[in-house]
């Protein structure tokens, strides 16, 4: 394995860690300043962005949010494939009172960071 696709899926594997921590600070540093993330779940409960955020700013409004909301939320990781700038996980969303989701993500990843990351199904 090459040494960017192996440091691509230790990423990944820190961005379940700080999701299933809540840790949004952690969360943070895995992505650039100017990252955008597409979510259905976005489109559907706040359509004025059109599914999408970009910032660090914005993306801590979204989780915290989430997680205010939903402080059992967790991630359950199934499948990682990564490339030299693409990674894609598919994962277990469970949280208290709603039924489990299998959710598949793509995180587009330039240098060391995530610019990109895109929710692809729930």
């Amino acid at each position: 394995m090459d040494a960017k696709r192996a440091y691509n899926e230790a990423l990944a594997q820190q961005w379940i860690a700080a999701f299933n921590e809540h840790h949004i600070e952690h969360l943070l540093a895995l992505y650039h300043e100017d990252a955008v993330h597409f979510s259905p779940r976005l489109l559907a409960t706040q359509p004025e962005t059109n599914g999408q955020i970009s910032g660090h700013s914005a993306f801590r409004a979204w989780w915290q949010g989430a997680f205010d909301r939903m402080p059992d939320l967790s991630y359950s990781l199934k499948t990682l494939i990564a490339n030299e700038d693409k990674v894609f996980l598919e994962y277990i969303r469970r949280t208290q009172g709603e039924p489990d989701l299998l959710v598949g993500e793509l995180l587009e990843i330039a240098g060391d960071k995530i610019i990109r990351s895109r929710v692809l199904k729930y």
